[in-house]
């Protein structure tokens, strides 16, 4: 086919939307921030900005006396995706055996115990629905909604839920028009998570599962309440006041009705501790979370004699 072809002015411009497009937004905030804590380093100790090893070494050993230095390999990351425009080599740099030495030893140093939320478990839904008095209300039955559609769905607080004060990203947002309701599955597309790189969406299929309440008749009740309230409203989730619940919210419930030690990770965790405890593989788990990597295994926080008693007394 016949393209017209673009002025200089239109070719940079779109190059443009499609660079700043090229990270997340909390990616970009955390990127952005290392770049400028570097540049505060040099200039506090007199460096040339130029990203020699030497510097990134003492930059890491001085920013892992500030902070986690799980987050300091995330800033090195940063630097290397804002500064290599401008500094070719620091890729190089930041794989230099001082660098990784440096790294390696602030672990040593500087490393502390990761305090994970103890996972969500099917005793904890059973206790929530049992909670709070029926008929339930509106909020409510939203509640439990994404409780048990989390669990089972291997969700992400952030994918259900909005922070207060943060732009909403409307290709994040899941829509009402996607939903697929049967007796024994309900369906949505969950689009441009965080493990989707090329926005392609997944399709989420809830279903019941052994010892976990049924969420069919939970889910049904929902859209019935929702789309009399906002038959035209074009989101899946929302509060009786017309607004998308905010991760706030939700804990708060949760906290209401569950142990104050659940967390927003404990949903995807408990549901990926059940399925192990079930009896499903590994690779079905990282399928059905999403997970792009073998990262997914803190999640399943049990300790693992102890899965396996109660996986061989199934």
């Amino acid at each position: 086919p016949n393209r017209e072809p673009w002025s200089w002015e239109r070719l940079n411009h779109e190059r443009s939307i499609a660079l700043g497009m090229s990270l997340a937004d909390a990616s970009n905030e955390a990127y952005t921030s290392a770049v400028n804590s570097y540049l505060t380093f040099c200039k506090l100790h007199h460096f040339p900005i130029t990203p020699t090893p030497d510097t990134l070494s003492y930059y890491v050993t001085w920013q892992s006396c500030h902070i986690k230095p799980d987050s300091v390999n995330v800033y090195l990351s940063g630097l290397v995706h804002h500064l290599e425009p401008y500094f070719p080599d620091i890729r190089t740099a930041r794989n230099h055996p001082l660098v990784r030495n440096t790294i390696a030893g602030c672990k040593r140093r500087f490393g502390s115990a990761v305090n994970r939320k103890q996972p969500l478990s099917s005793s904890d839904l059973t206790q929530a629905l049992a909670s709070l008095p029926r008929p339930w209300a509106y909020d409510d039955l939203l509640f439990l909604t994404l409780t048990l559609v989390s669990f089972l769905g291997l969700l992400r607080l952030g994918e259900v839920t909005q922070n207060e004060g943060k732009r909403v990203d409307y290709r994040r947002v899941i829509s009402r028009g996607t939903v697929e309701l049967t007796p024994t599955t309900f369906c949505f597309l969950l689009p441009a998570h965080k493990a989707d790189r090329f926005f392609e969406g997944s399709r989420i299929v809830i279903t019941g599962r052994n010892r976990v309440p049924n969420p069919i008749p939970l889910c049904s009740a929902y859209l019935r309440a929702r789309d009399q309230l906002f038959p035209f409203h074009p989101q899946l989730w929302l509060c009786r006041s017309g607004h998308p619940p905010t991760r706030a919210w939700f804990l708060r419930l949760l906290h209401r009705v569950c142990d104050p030690a659940l967390g927003g990770h404990s949903l995807r965790a408990g549901g990926a501790t059940d399925l192990a405890l079930n009896g499903t593989s590994l690779d079905i788990i990282q399928a059905a979370g999403r997970w792009a990597s073998e990262s997914f295994r803190i999640y399943i926080r049990r300790n693992p004699f102890l899965m396996d008693a109660v996986i061989r007394s199934q």
